[in-house]
């Protein structure tokens, strides 16, 4: 019997919780997305535990279905969280184990904990810092440069087992970042994953200088300075993987907070066609990467996935046969057959100088992380019109704010129509967990405004609205039916059309129109294909327009002098933008 539904919250009567059905847990091991639905706390006193997510309704299993006192709990929970419960009756020995559960970080952590405060209490504070810090420690090797980060994850000292411990849940939880911040009641440990930050424990205060001082160690960065940012890396090696973390500290007021970026090298290149771009998209993007000269532009904010573009336009690339160079900051991943070189700001070594050593290299293609200034902008484009084929990124809104954004750097006008062939767009957006996909059906007035934003695309680029769309549902393994993140696209292509208004009058809004009148697609349009398509929800799309409308809103309000926060950042429909002038950005 189904219990709790947040609408009724009515308590199952006595005979029902006696009929429970039985479960056998065994070897199941219960996802942390469903866990959380419980608190721990919550479950250690009322005896309860849950086990699964099916149809939206959150499996509990009890010891003694007939406590009252637990089924209210239930029910409370049922009514902060919007999820139906269903008891079954489990033996003691399962709950333990989803007790078990329960503790893994928390009681890892918690053990090595106790052994420091033990280790603490019996070193000199003279000596503290050096018993899990020792640099003649096995694991962790020189290199020319001073200390590289060679860490295994199975070693013993207390805060080396602490460190350990939260590096390697990240890694299993599909963590992008760890965050270690210290606050006034502790020290919070926090993973964003699939974009958003999740608290998984809180440290006790005491234990993070130690913690700190690790990490510094592993990254090769100074223990003795607390008053500026640094940046480092290490490498881990898990289950014979190498793991790289990219580290970066910001001395906030109640100490060192720690940002740890996770590179992956088991996930390697996603291929070109693997990365969410349509087929005509993908053929479009073959073509450019083949041409001897040019610039392809990818752009999009911070954590928008530009970086894996280019390593994707980078794994089409021949690297036998052409010289290939990088200018990176960071370096994210190795790649064969290009030779990689890291920014080093602090020392003048920029990607405007980078790019001017790079042309004395002889190279074919050269891949820039990032054009930030004009000095920059102004070199890549002159070194695409004397013969190489440059790769880089931006940051503007979308694909057609690119040009007006190198006008603003600026590159002269007539300059651009010779060597931009792409600019290329993304945003991420989240995707179904395996079976978490359900159907809607769409609305006569949603399928009547996305009509209407088609209405600027040529006849032949136009696509049919179907009757349903999907959006996530719970499921067994993940309660909110969401797991992992994609990416939507626009692509421009430089033309005619797009070169005479570039020549003539570069006014975004007629380079929009330009670019729909050959047919691209908007980043929400591709949401809507991807969601017509059962990979993404379709509340993706409207918040991919709301996401789009902030942006712009933010550019206008700076444009105008007005502070982003007093800009009133209004609810854009899912139809395109029309001929108004948008703000360069």
């Amino acid at each position: 019997m189904v219990s709790g539904a947040p609408s009724t919250a009515a308590k199952p009567t006595s005979e029902a919780i006696f009929e429970a059905p039985r479960r056998t847990i065994g070897d199941t091991k219960i996802p942390y997305d469903v866990l959380r639905y419980v608190p721990q706390e919550s479950a250690d006193h009322y005896k309860f535990a849950p086990l699964g997510v099916v149809d939206g309704v959150l499996e509990v299993g009890m010891v003694d279905p007939d406590n009252i006192q637990a089924i209210d709990a239930l029910n409370f929970i049922a009514r902060a969280t919007g999820m139906p419960f269903k008891v079954f009756q489990i033996s003691e020995q399962d709950l333990e184990k989803v007790f078990a559960m329960y503790r893994g970080l928390g009681g890892t952590v918690d053990q090595a904990i106790t052994d420091l405060e033990s280790e603490q209490q019996a070193a000199p504070i003279g000596e503290l810092e050096n018993v899990p810090l020792d640099l003649d420690d096995p694991t962790i090797a020189r290199n020319a440069a001073g200390i590289a980060g060679k860490m295994n994850i199975q070693e013993d000292a207390p805060t080396i087992k602490i460190v350990s411990t939260i590096l390697r849940y990240a890694i299993d939880g599909k963590a992008s970042d760890v965050h270690i911040e210290p606050m006034p009641s502790g020290v919070r440990v926090r993973y964003r994953v699939d974009g958003d930050l999740h608290t998984s424990i809180i440290l006790p205060l005491n234990t993070h200088r130690t913690i700190v001082a690790r990490i510094k160690v592993l990254s090769a960065i100074r223990l003795d300075e607390m008053r500026k940012p640094q940046d480092g890396r290490f490498s881990a090696s898990i289950e014979n993987h190498q793991i790289d973390f990219r580290v970066s500290t910001f001395p906030s007021y109640y100490g060192e907070k720690i940002v740890m970026r996770i590179l992956d090298r088991r996930q390697g290149f996603i291929p070109l066609d693997e990365i969410g771009l349509s087929e005509r998209a993908v053929r479009t993007v073959r073509d450019a990467v083949t041409k001897p000269h040019g610039l392809i532009l990818v752009s999009g904010p911070t954590g928008s996935g530009k970086s894996t573009t280019l390593y994707s336009l980078l794994s089409e690339m021949d690297r036998e046969t052409k010289n290939v160079l990088s200018l990176e900051d960071p370096i994210e991943y190795f790649v064969d057959g290009v030779s990689q070189s890291q920014m080093r700001p602090e020392i003048g070594y920029t990607f405007a100088s980078g790019l001017r050593t790079t042309l004395r290299q002889d190279p074919d293609i050269i891949m820039v992380g990032e054009i930030r200034d004009s000095e920059t902008a102004k070199l890549a484009i002159q070194a695409a019109l004397t013969g190489h084929l440059v790769l880089s990124t931006i940051h503007t809104n979308d694909a057609v704010g690119t040009i007006p954004r190198l006008i603003d750097m600026g590159v002269e006008p007539y300059l651009i129509p010779p060597v931009l062939i792409l600019s290329i767009a993304q945003r991420l957006v989240r995707t179904f967990s395996e079976g978490g996909a359900k159907e809607f059906q769409i609305t006569p007035s949603i399928k009547k405004s996305i009509e209407a934003g088609l209405e600027t695309l040529p006849e032949r680029h136009r696509f049919k609205v179907p009757p349903v769309a999907y959006e996530p549902m719970p499921t067994s393994t993940n309660p909110s039916g969401l797991r992992g993140r994609m990416a939507v696209f626009e692509v421009l292509e430089m033309s005619s059309d797009v070169e005479k208004i570039i020549l003539e009058n570069p006014v975004e809004s007629q380079l929009w129109t330009a670019a729909r009148a050959q047919g691209m697609l908007t980043m929400q349009e591709d949401a809507m294909l991807k969601s017509f398509a059962k990979k993404i929800p379709y509340s993706e799309v409207s918040a991919l327009s709301t996401l789009l409308a902030g942006e712009e809103e933010e550019v206008a309000a700076v444009a105008s002098g007005v502070s982003p926060e007093e800009a009133a950042i209004p609810v854009v429909p899912i139809t395109p933008k029309s001929g108004k002038e948008k703000q360069n950005v």
